[in-house]
C-alpha cells in the first residue's frame, strides 16, 4: 500500500511539472491512475507523512517605529476609589501625585480641607497629572447626594484654586429582575438593585401589594430603571421606567408615563393609572402589631375596648409619609395619641397618625401635603407600650379598617393622552417580556 501511494504521488508530480504539450496525456495518466487506485485514498495521509512535506519560514519583521516624547505637557488621567484607612497622602500616591505644593494646598485651603473630612471608602477620585507627577487637576465627589464635587486645579496665577462644581452625569436604564426568598430588600441586594429602586417598587405598588403582609416566598419582579452616573460609576439611582411584580401568582405592571401637565406617573399596560388617592400604608416597612378591632384588651389600661385603627411596630425615629394629598388640620399633642398629625383629604377623608416622636419641617395647622411626603417621625408619646404608629382612616367621620377600606383610584388619562401612551409603552412592555422570559428560563 505504501508503495502505491509513493507512486501515485510521483505521478502527480510529473503532471504538475509537465510542459504544455504533454499535460492531457500526463492528465489522462494520472487519471487511469486514480480510477485504477481509489481503493487506496479511502485512507488519508499519516500526520508524519504530512508533516514531512511542511517547512517553517522565518521571516524578521522590523519592529515599529514608536516615538516617545518626553514632554512636561503629557498629562495622565487616574482615577481610583478610597480604601477603609486611606489618608490623603495614601490617595494622592495612587493617583500618581507627586507634588508637594499641592498637598499643601488641600491641607491649608479652607475649601479643598473638605477632602480631609470626607475621606467615605467606595468613593471615587479623578485625577489629571503631569509626567512628573504635578497635580493639573482633582475631581472628589462631595457628601450629601446633591451631584456635586470639589475641583481642585491649577491656576496660572496663584498655583491652585478650589471650588465647588456640579458633577457632569449620564444616565443609563438597567434591566435587572429576582425572586422574593425572605425578604424584598434580601432579592434585591442579591440581584444587585440599588436600595433606593426597592423602596419605588413599594410606592408604585402599594396599592395593590401589601409589603407588610402580602409578600410570598417565590413571588418575582422585573425593573427597568435609571441610573445616574459619573465616569461610568453609579452615582445614585434614577427613576423607576417600568416593573412587573408577580405577587402570589397575580402579575401586576407598571410603566412610567407623562401626560404632559409636569406630573407624570405610573400605569398600567392598558393605561390605567396605578396611583391610588391613598397608599396603602404610611410606613415604607413595619410590622403590624394591633389591627382594627371593636373589642381589643388595651395593654395599657388593661380593658377591654374598641381598636380603631392599625398599629405599626417600628423604630422611634422611622419616616411616617401621609398616605395621600391633604391638609393638616391637626399637628399637636392630644391626650392618648400623645404627638398626633390628622390630615383632611377630598371625599370627606381623614388620616390620623399617632403617638409621633415629632413632626417634619413645616407640619402645621393648614399647611398643605402632599401623597407621600413625611409629615412626622414614629414614637412613643400619649399611651404606648413602646415605639409605634397608631392610624386611623375615616370617611364622614367614620372609622373604617385602613387594610381593607377600597381606596379610590386615581384620574383617568384622557383618549388624546392614551394614544400617546400607548405608543411608547409598546417598547418597554417588550423589554419587560424579555426580562420575564430570561428570568423564568434561568428558574427552570
Amino acid at each position: 500500500m505504501q508503495n502505491e501511494k509513493s507512486r501515485i504521488l510521483a505521478q502527480l508530480t510529473r503532471t504538475r511539472d509537465a510542459k504544455p504539450g504533454h499535460l492531457w496525456a500526463a492528465t489522462g495518466i494520472a487519471s487511469l491512475s486514480l480510477f485504477g487506485m481509489v481503493a487506496a485514498f479511502g485512507t488519508a495521509p499519516g500526520t508524519a507523512e504530512i508533516a514531512s512535506l511542511q517547512q517553517p519560514l522565518v521571516e524578521q519583521l522590523a519592529p515599529p517605529l514608536i516615538t516617545v516624547e518626553d514632554s512636561p505637557d503629557t498629562t495622565f488621567v487616574q482615577e481610583t476609589r478610597i480604601r477603609k484607612g486611606d489618608t490623603v497622602v495614601s490617595l494622592a500616591a495612587r493617583l500618581g501625585m507627586d507634588d508637594d505644593k499641592a498637598l499643601a494646598f488641600l491641607r491649608h485651603d479652607a475649601t479643598a480641607a473638605t477632602i480631609f473630612r470626607q475621606m467615605s471608602p467606595g468613593k471615587p477620585v479623578t485625577a489629571k497629572v503631569s509626567a512628573d507627577g504635578t497635580l493639573v487637576s482633582l475631581v472628589f465627589p462631595l457628601n450629601g447626594g446633591n451631584d456635586r464635587a470639589l475641583l481642585v486645579e491649577q491656576s496660572a496665577s496663584d498655583g491652585f484654586r478650589a471650588s465647588e462644581q456640579a458633577l457632569p452625569l449620564d444616565t443609563v436604564v438597567l434591566m435587572k429582575s429576582g425572586e422574593i426568598r425572605h425578604s424584598l430588600f434580601g432579592a434585591t441586594d442579591a440581584a444587585g438593585i440599588p436600595d433606593g429602586v426597592a423602596t419605588q417598587l413599594v410606592d408604585i405598588f402599594g396599592g395593590d401589594i401589601d409589603f407588610h403582609r402580602d409578600l410570598r416566598k417565590g413571588d418575582r419582579f422585573s425593573v427597568i430603571y435609571e441610573s445616574i452616573n459619573h465616569l461610568g460609576k453609579p452615582v445614585r439611582t434614577g427613576r423607576v421606567v417600568a416593573a412587573e411584580f408577580i405577587n402570589d401568582g397575580v402579575a401586576h405592571r407598571a410603566i412610567w408615563f407623562n401626560a404632559g401637565d409636569g406630573q407624570g406617573g405610573y400605569y398600567t399596560a392598558d393605561g390605567k393609572s396605578l396611583r391610588k388617592a391613598f397608599l396603602r400604608s404610611p410606613l415604607e416597612f413595619s410590622r403590624v402589631t394591633s389591627g382594627f378591632s371593636t373589642a381589643r384588651f388595651h395593654p395599657v389600661l388593661k380593658e377591654v375596648r374598641a381598636h380603631k385603627g392599625i398599629d405599626y411596630g417600628a423604630p422611634t425615629g422611622t419616616r411616617v409619609k401621609a398616605t395621600g394629598d391633604a391638609v393638616v388640620e391637626f399637628a399637636g399633642r392630644q391626650g392618648g395619641y400623645g404627638n398626633v398629625i390628622i390630615l383632611r383629604h377630598q371625599g370627606r377623608h381623614e388620616t390620623v397618625y399617632g403617638h409621633l416622636s415629632g413632626f417634619a419641617a413645616g407640619i402645621r395647622k393648614g399647611s398643605r401635603v402632599v401623597q407621600g411626603d413625611v409629615i412626622g417621625y414614629v414614637g412613643a408619646t400619649g399611651i404606648a407600650t413602646g415605639p409605634h404608629l397608631h392610624y386611623e382612616f375615616r370617611v364622614g367621620g367614620e372609622h373604617r379598617n385602613p387594610l381593607t377600606v377600597a381606596l379610590p383610584g386615581a384620574t383617568p388619562l384622557a383618549p388624546s393622552q392614551l394614544a400617546r401612551f400607548h405608543d411608547q409603552a409598546s417598547a418597554i412592555l417588550s423589554r419587560l417580556d424579555a426580562i420575564g422570559a430570561t428570568n423564568l428560563a434561568l428558574l427552570d
